[in-house]
């Protein structure tokens, strides 16, 4: 008995000093926030036999800077031209084909310094709001391609939905064309060699993004890949909410129907997706790609909606999306409305949406009812109060789950892509958003919501303070581990 004690007690003292050493790399090495930093070092202090492993697999950071020390030094080939466009910019020598686009130059130079998006006025844009229309127009444009397919998902399964994907593309590189599927190590972690072969065996190359050490088991849970993107010749290109997967088709019961936003674009912009996949694809096969090829087109079409293509991640030196979003809510004079997932907004976008709320501006905020990460879910119950007495209005989506990630600035700019409103995707993930300016896609997007709205149930400040204890509780503990959610 005396032999089980002592060894218990070394166990113990060990897993201290280990907290102990992990408390020191936190404060010293980390450039944290300092809420944050606090609230790693409460879970270090406070569990002390198994602190150090959630830090693992949530909060560990020590190896970022040299993970992406390369990749932020390569991603940065086209600076030169982002920079030619905006010296064009300032000396107002910049020809606009809409007159409305020069309202929005500060929004335009801004995305050109924090994320060198170069900024295209020659595209059109579709919009899909169910996974049915979206995944048939997907399959209908893969057929069709006769060079290559690009394809970058988070999640992509081995269900009905993945097989449907797979399958089209294993015919088009049978048929000899460059075919790159790009998965992410923890979304894809449920894929098979024996699900991959077929297609492996017709020509196509499979990419994983940072895969996981042991089978099915990720430490990494941050820095994933979140992007969704699809590039076909260079002439169509997909971006949006939608993973590959058979809940995006409403083939789920735990979510029933799914409500999400992607688009499909026509135009110049598709070359700074080209240059997002190309340098993606480097960094996960670590292959020589030319990661500036087909960047620019020749600006002749017809078509004219503005669209700046903005990626951030762990790598990027600003949170580019989310300086996008403050951006939008600072300047919004009439509307601001957002359809997000998770809303765990940071202090600055809590701010600015207080603030507008109190300006009078009209601030809807649209989230699911149906969670699919309880603490997420209680977590964006908890910010609500303040700013319902501040004006801003909220409601929760009845009908499914509301995966869309939408952003809609009075009559004029928009949003869609894959960041959500909360910390995770705008320091921990890799995302990628297309900044639209265009009021024909701003007036769809505003009458799908309009026609959401329908689906939803508003919370009233009122409703809100008559919540249970036990609910209150829960939203304390959640918001209170928000930073690492």
């Amino acid at each position: 008995m005396e032999a089980i004690i002592k060894g218990y007690m070394w166990v113990y003292s060990n897993l201290i000093w280990i907290n102990i050493i992990f408390a020191i790399l936190l404060v010293f090495f980390e450039r944290r926030n300092p809420t944050t930093t606090w609230l790693w070092l409460m879970v270090l202090v406070f569990l002390p036999g198994i602190g150090f492993i959630f830090y693992l697999f949530l909060g560990q950071d020590l190896s970022k800077h040299k993970i992406f020390k390369t990749k932020e030094e390569e991603d940065n080939c086209f600076e030169i031209i982002a920079e030619d466009q905006k010296q064009i910019l300032e000396r107002d020598e910049f020809l606009y084909k809409d007159p409305n686009f020069v309202y929005y130059e500060d929004l335009i130079k801004m995305h050109l310094m924090s994320s060198k998006s170069y900024f295209t006025q020659d595209n059109s844009v579709e919009l899909y709001f169910s996974g049915e229309k979206k995944f048939d127009a997907l399959l209908k444009s893969i057929k069709e391609a006769k060079r290559y397919i690009y394809m970058e998902y988070y999640i992509f399964k081995r269900d009905k939905l993945g097989k449907k994907v797979l399958d089209a593309l294993t015919e088009k590189a049978k048929e000899g064309l460059e075919v790159k599927l790009l998965i992410d190590g923890m979304g894809g972690r449920t894929l098979t060699k024996k699900f991959l072969k077929p297609f492996i065996d017709a020509g196509g190359e499979v990419g994983i993004f940072m895969p996981p050490l042991v089978p099915l088991i990720n430490i990494r849970i941050n820095y994933r890949n979140h992007r969704k993107i699809t590039i076909i010749d260079g002439k169509v290109a997909f971006l949006g909410g939608f993973n590959v997967g058979n809940e995006y088709i409403g083939l789920k019961k735990k979510f029933g129907y799914w409500r999400d936003t992607h688009i499909k674009i026509k135009g110049s912009a598709i070359s700074s997706l080209q240059w997002r996949f190309n340098l993606d694809w480097r960094f996960a096969t670590k292959q020589e790609v030319n990661v500036c090829q087909s960047f620019l087109t020749n600006e002749d079409s017809n078509n004219k909606v503005g669209i700046q293509i903005v990626s951030s991640g762990p790598d990027s030196k600003w949170p580019s999306i989310k300086d996008g979003y403050l951006k939008m809510i600072s300047n919004a004079r009439e509307k601001v409305y957002i359809q997000t997932p998770y809303f765990i907004p940071d202090d600055s976008i809590f701010e600015a949406l207080r603030i507008a709320g109190l300006s009078g501006v009209d601030v809807k905020v649209m989230i699911p009812n149906k969670p699919d990460h309880l603490f997420v879910y209680w977590a964006s119950l908890s910010y609500i109060g303040e700013l319902l007495k501040a004006g801003v209005k909220f409601y929760t989506y009845e009908k499914g789950f509301l995966h869309s990630k939408v952003f809609i600035m009075d009559e004029f700019i928009s949003s869609i892509g894959t960041a959500n409103l909360d910390i995770r995707s705008f320091k921990l993930n890799f995302e990628v958003n297309a900044f639209i300016y265009d009021d024909m896609t701003n007036l769809k997007l505003t009458e799908q919501f309009n026609k959401d709205l329908l689906d939803c149930k508003e919370i009233t400040l009122e409703e809100y303070e008559r919540r249970p204890r036990i609910v209150k509780i829960k939203e304390s503990i959640s918001r209170l581990l928000s930073p690492i959610l």
